[in-house]
């Protein structure tokens, strides 16, 4: 895959992101003030295959609190040095309050594309995610697509701080109980700071505008400051 050919269609999204991150909040949207905290480990088990675990806990004004813990355990296997296929399963207790309201379970498969290109000092990494979910108690299982640009630019030449710029859309391909919107459900955009703070320790400090669609009612607005800390072994 050469990059020159991916160039135009990162483009776009990369302009877009751009353009998100510069609007005003969108009108006759429900706002919601949130913290996530990310916590992620990446070890090396041999040349070709990775383990991955990662932990987000969220919390909301909205929700009164402790809303989510998302735990992702994914086994990949690299099939050149750009691209990784992963696959796992995520274990994700939902709350209101820090009580426990419902217990989703998901398959996850995605293809990470690592330094795919280039532009000036920028450099461009995407993947793209598949997810099935369920939920105890509701029937039918809903699947869902994200894909995912970002743009890493360093602060000098060589340097390992630098300023993140990404974005996410999640597609519902079905509908179900539980998941009620089919098309785009939500977008995600996220400008961060990531500097190494330790050997093998990176932590990364940045806010996301978490934009959903909701049909029939105003639209969801969630501002959020982001936290993560990622090792990798």
């Amino acid at each position: 895959m050469r990059s020159t050919a991916l160039l135009p269609r990162l483009a776009l999204p990369a302009l877009s992101l751009i353009a998100a991150l510069a609007l005003p909040g969108v009108a006759h949207a429900s706002e919601d003030e949130q913290l996530w905290t990310t916590t992620s480990a990446t070890v090396k088990l041999s040349d070709h295959w990775r383990l991955s675990q990662e932990i987000v806990a969220r919390f909301s004004n909205d929700r009164n609190g402790l809303y989510e813990v998302e735990s992702n355990t994914l086994l990949g296997y690299k099939l050149s040095k750009a691209v990784t296929v992963w696959a796992g399963y995520t274990h994700d207790p939902q709350y209101n309050g820090g009580d426990f309201t419902v217990m989703e379970h998901r398959g996850r498969q995605q293809v990470t594309f690592d330094n795919i290109a280039k532009i000036g000092p920028v450099s461009i990494s995407a993947r793209m995610r598949v997810e099935e979910r369920w939920r105890e108690g509701i029937d039918g299982t809903a699947w869902r697509l994200r894909p995912y640009v970002k743009l890493v630019m360093p602060f000098r030449e060589g340097g390992k701080a630098a300023l993140v710029l990404s974005h996410e859309s999640f597609f519902d391909l079905n509908k179900t109980n539980f998941q009620r919107v089919q098309g785009e459900e939500r977008m995600r955009n996220l400008i961060a700071i990531t500097t190494p703070i330790a050997k093998n320790v990176n932590a990364e400090i940045g806010y996301l505008h978490q934009h959903g669609f909701r049909p029939g009612a105003d639209d969801s607005n969630d501002n959020v400051a982001s936290v993560s800390l990622s090792f990798n072994f």
